[in-house]
């Protein structure tokens, strides 16, 4: 049997097995206050299975919503439905961190109340578009945090992930990677600044290391984990030399003790980093590589020594029971992306499961 369905202590956690399920945007938060449903803790227990359930990104504060129906962890009603979401969970003995992502300059205007507007750390306009509740808008130009700003911002993640404690998560996972408000932090394309937040890579990393170091005196070291992705263009990101960011990053955050750093391996080429990062780092790895041929292929890469953990995102939306269809080699529901984002509860939790479990 592989090594990926042992047991495995994550900083004094117990989990199941090496087998994570990734963040994924859902879209869904019906709840009074963009707080969770009753079926966003049916779908969360359904995979229960997974070692670690990463959930969906969840905003830290009311100006970090990038995408309609997103929830959020900065308000009592909030937290009251991501309790649901984590009994329901524990109920079935899993272990389940709360993604908090704040989306920077991804959003819209129309998103945001009053004359709220998207942030960044420089005023760079993403190319493309954003889905609304009024169809796709372009992007619009973010709005230059001021240092007091940026100070705000880290008092915010910490308020919210006191906020995860208090709802019963296991613990929190930032945000860093996708072309979000971290990342944009850390990418030379996104961040123009000329003071302490950005130009070396001393001054791109400071934001990033500065919230987790927040974070972690917060709730404990043992709660956090950081999730990046070197050189991924999503969201219009442009990182054409990452090692020297990312391996600054990553000595830099080593020190505070965080339970795992959350890698995304956008191609097969950046493995050579994935190898130095993970020499870099001391506690555990959780690697998410899209790239793979695969199901069976991730498994290998605990096997290999390479990752602690292994991270499967829209395989496990299609697959709520996908420990044990990976132990068994398949047979795999095939995602629909059709039932990916918001729209109703249409394939929410009507994946089918294995009979012969």
């Amino acid at each position: 049997m592989s090594l990926a369905f042992e047991s495995l202590d994550l900083a004094g956690r117990r989990l199941t097995n090496r087998i994570a399920m990734a963040p994924m945007t859902r879209s869904r938060a019906y709840g009074p206050g963009l707080s969770p449903t009753e079926t966003m803790a049916e779908y969360y227990a359904q995979r229960a299975s997974a070692g670690l359930i990463v959930t969906e990104g969840v905003q830290p504060s009311i100006g970090g919503q990038g995408y309609p129906d997103t929830p959020g962890l900065h308000s009592d009603e909030q937290i009251a439905g991501w309790r649901k979401v984590t009994d329901a969970v524990h109920a079935r003995g899993g272990t389940i961190f709360a993604q908090l992502m704040h989306s920077g300059r991804i959003g819209h205007p129309d998103l945001l109340p009053g004359e709220l507007r998207p942030v960044g750390p420089s005023p760079v306009t993403p190319a493309g578009q954003l889905f609304t509740k009024e169809g796709m808008k372009d992007f619009t130009e973010p709005r230059e945090l001021t240092p007091d700003a940026i100070r705000a911002t880290v008092d915010e993640y910490v308020s919210a992930a006191r906020n995860a404690v208090a709802a019963g998560f296991d613990g929190i996972e930032l945000h860093g990677a996708n072309g979000y408000l971290i990342h944009q932090f850390l990418a030379p394309n996104t961040n123009l600044r000329t003071d302490e937040w950005g130009g070396s890579e001393e001054n791109r990393i400071r934001f990033a290391v500065t919230v987790t170091r927040a974070v972690a005196d917060a709730i404990g070291a043992d709660r956090v984990g950081l999730r990046i992705s070197p050189a991924n263009p999503v969201n219009d990101m442009a990182e054409p030399e990452p090692d020297g960011v990312y391996g600054a990053l990553v000595r830099a955050i080593d020190p505070i003790g965080i339970a795992y750093l959350h890698l995304l391996e956008a191609t097969p080429e950046l493995r050579p980093l994935t190898r130095e990062l993970r020499r870099e780092f001391s506690g555990a790895l959780v690697l998410n590589t899209p790239h793979e041929q695969g199901p069976a292929e991730r498994l290998a890469l605990v096997e290999d020594g390479i990752a602690d953990l292994v991270a499967y995102g829209a395989l496990f939306l299609a697959n709520p029971d996908l420990p044990e269809r990976l132990r068994t080699d398949g047979p795999y529901n095939a995602p629909d992306t059709a039932t990916f984002f918001g729209g109703g509860e249409r394939g929410f939790t009507d994946y089918p499961v294995l009979q012969t479990v």
